[in-house]
């Protein structure tokens, strides 16, 4: 089961919109940069480096540091949304440039 995804592309400026159902997991990965996550709908749970869960509820604006890893579950039914610095506009391309392969 996947997330339904939606890509935005504006002048260096991306987000991408999931659309994630109660008990979807998200799974860990990390960016080089700080970014924000935006839940507009639902509640989840977010971990980042391993530490203990933290929840939030809709509206809520999420900051990602740099470098760290970090997985989304969903609570409930979910809208999620990452906000990133970029130039990229290829859905194709876009997750090779942002996702940290490395782990």
């Amino acid at each position: 089961m996947e997330p339904d995804i939606t890509h935005f592309f504006g002048d260096g400026l991306y987000a991408k919109e999931a659309r994630i159902p109660a008990g979807m997991l998200l799974q860990k990965h990390q960016h080089t940069f700080t970014h924000f996550s935006i839940l507009a709908r639902g509640k989840v749970g977010v971990v980042v480096d391993g530490a203990e869960t933290k929840f939030y509820e809709a509206p809520a604006c999420v900051v990602i540091k740099a470098n760290v890893l970090h997985e989304i579950y969903a609570v409930e039914n979910s809208t999620w949304y990452c906000v990133h610095a970029t130039d990229e506009k290829d859905e194709d391309k876009i997750d090779e440039v942002l996702i940290l392969k490395d782990l």
